[in-house]
């Protein structure tokens, strides 16, 4: 089998939704992380809240965009962009104030969709009833990015998530509802987690009808609690090799109609005390795709165990 046809990947998605070259322009905004407000904070999340890529927050929403926009442009060539609110939790702000700034994205010309990352544990009717009127008004396509990490809510607990597997589930019915694009972040090798956590994850993340999936590999950010245990050698990350068994098998029961992003983390190197068995992403992934291609896997192998497979006996 080619290479390029063994997972499903979000070029090809935004090729066939666009008909153009689209790029992400990531965002920050000015805001936290209700489970750091309230709580510990997750294990293994860094200070920057994943939002290390983009510009400071204290730059307003239009000068990020337009300043990226302008560099991605001349670099790749691209014709429409997303604007990706990620950083932290953007729906942990004032209704209006969260209004604000989609109003600002949207007035960048060229800006087809809003990405907006947030927590299973902040989704509500109220704000779902304003993105499917801003949707309306402004023509663009809106998409929710939960972090549910994994499906094993004992390993949730663990890692101080802050939430379990039930708000994820009810996140994803009322996004769905309402039509919107659904993705789900994942981390295929927390500790805690077993192969058959992560093909349960897989396939929680199909059935609740995800059109895209973020995976991620483990990494382990300075100055966090998951940082420190690594540090004392209370924890060690699984080989690389394990994880490429895990990626394989989660993508062998993902739905072959989800998108996925990214297969494995990126971190600057000096933020990570461990990222990706100190290899760049890119010869990961030659790597894991020659793995894959080695033992026929492709996403949605086994893809077979919806609307009642047992009774296929009574056909």
């Amino acid at each position: 089998m080619d290479r390029n046809y063994l997972y499903y990947k979000y070029s090809d998605y935004l090729k066939k939704h666009y008909s153009a070259k689209v790029y992400k322009l990531p965002v920050n905004l000015p805001l936290s992380c209700p489970n750091r407000i309230h709580g510990q904070g997750c294990s293994f999340c860094a200070e920057s809240g994943t939002g290390f890529e983009a510009m400071s927050s204290e730059k307003s929403v239009t000068e990020q965009l337009i300043k990226i926009r302008e560099y991605i442009r001349r670099r790749y060539k691209a014709q429409k962009f997303i604007a990706y609110f990620q950083n932290y939790t953007n729906t942990y702000l004032p209704l209006t104030r969260l209004q604000a700034y989609m109003e600002e994205a949207a007035e960048v010309s060229d800006v087809v969709e809003i990405a907006i990352s947030t927590r299973p544990d902040c989704i509500r009717e109220d704000y779902l009833d304003m993105m499917e009127e801003f949707s309306e008004v402004h023509g663009v396509v809106i998409t929710i990015e939960l972090g549910l990490q994994t499906a094993n809510y004992h390993t949730l607990k663990e890692i101080r998530r802050g939430h379990g597997l039930a708000e994820y589930l009810d996140a994803c019915l009322r996004i769905r509802r309402r039509g919107f694009c659904l993705c789900t972040h994942v981390i295929l090798n927390l500790p805690g987690d077993t192969l058959d956590d992560v093909i349960e994850t897989g396939k929680i993340v199909s059935i609740m009808d995800n059109q895209l999936v973020k995976i991620h590999s483990l990494y382990i950010a300075r100055g966090t609690e998951m940082g420190r245990l690594y540090e004392s050698g209370q924890f060690v990350p699984g080989s690389k090799e394990d994880y490429f068994m895990r990626l394989q098998n989660f993508l062998e029961y993902l739905s072959p109609d989800i998108a996925v992003e990214r297969l494995f983390s990126r971190i600057p190197e000096e933020d990570a005390l461990f990222s990706n068995w100190q290899t760049s992403w890119w010869k990961l992934q030659d790597e894991f795709l020659a793995y894959m291609e080695s033992s026929n896997g492709f996403q949605g192998k086994r893809y077979d165990y919806r609307n009642g497979p047992v009774l296929k006996f009574f056909q």
